[in-house]
């Protein structure tokens, strides 16, 4: 297939470009500078140029492509709500480029929106429409093309992982950088559900070259590592010591971060792992917050 790929410069879509190539896709992948334009040549991709502020350049590489993964996403999360609704316009004009044929969209969600309550894991099988995290405006806009007639998937990311990136993990590296302590809320017990980079790649190729309209899958490799031993982690990278926050002072000392730092959010993938037959084999969370650089 030829398929556009947003993001594809992106620490997510970087890994998916060569899995795709591998796989003898043609990739079309999306960018906003010269320097990612000779990148994306280089590795033997075409490039067009575009932004996810300007929805009409994404849908024009769309308007070229068999299928689309869309992968990009604006990670300042300081400005978390008003990105996750540039994301829901660019997922319409995704969407209306795809109108009136059945060339599969795949897009990007989070696991949270999943959640069964009562402490349970995620679910693929389940849309909390109720659900406080913004990123739902991504999974309302792919239902909304769903029923639009589209042939849209969602792929839900955990805490996606290597030994260079985290997720929310490495944003808050820079706070506990700034307060010279390492830090989770109460007991440290709500836990975090993880994912390889190598693996979620793998997964999203699977995903497209599957084509099931109205699917949900979930990258997940570990279903739910306790915050604390997250945070003990980086405090032995980082050589700091690792303390508890209690609830009421989480907003004075994280930031924008208290929002997530305290959330439980496991995730199971069983549903994604026999639909597929993708089986995670990259290493852990821990294991690659260990490995880390942190100098």
């Amino acid at each position: 297939m030829r398929i556009f790929l947003t993001g594809a410069t992106g620490f997510i879509g970087s890994a998916v470009l060569p899995e795709l190539l591998q796989a003898g896709h043609r990739v079309i992948g999306l960018t906003r500078s010269e320097e990612g334009a000779r990148s994306l040549a280089a590795a033997g991709a075409e490039a067009h140029r575009g932004t996810l502020e300007d929805p009409a350049s994404v849908r024009s590489g769309a308007e070229k492509a068999d299928a689309v993964i869309h992968t990009a996403f604006d990670h300042d999360f300081s400005r978390f709500v008003e990105n996750c609704e540039k994301d829901r316009r660019v997922i319409g004009a995704l969407g209306d480029a795809l109108k009136g044929s059945d060339r599969p969209l795949l897009i990007t969600s989070g696991t949270g929106l999943g959640g069964a309550g009562h402490g349970l894991p995620a679910r693929e099988d389940i849309f909390d429409d109720s659900h406080p995290n913004p990123r739902i405006a991504s999974e309302r806009a792919g239902n909304e093309l769903l029923e639009a007639g589209v042939n849209v998937s969602v792929m839900r990311l955990p805490q996606v992982h290597n030994t260079e990136k985290q997720g929310l993990i490495t944003p808050l590296i820079a706070i506990f950088r700034q307060k010279g302590v390492a830090s989770y809320i109460g007991e440290g017990r709500n836990r975090w559900a993880a994912g390889h980079v190598s693996d979620v790649a793998r997964l999203y190729r699977l995903a497209i070259e599957r084509n099931e309209p109205g699917a949900r899958y979930h990258a997940v490799g570990e279903e739910g590592i306790e915050t604390r031993a997250i945070v003990e982690a980086l405090a032995r990278g980082l050589k700091i010591e690792a303390i508890s926050v209690q609830q009421d002072k989480a907003a004075e000392h994280f930031g924008w971060m208290a929002m997530f730092a305290g959330m439980d959010m496991p995730a199971s993938s069983a549903r994604t792992q026999a639909r597929l037959g993708w089986h995670p084999q990259g290493p852990g969370l821990i294991a690659d917050l260990d490995a880390m650089r942190y100098a």
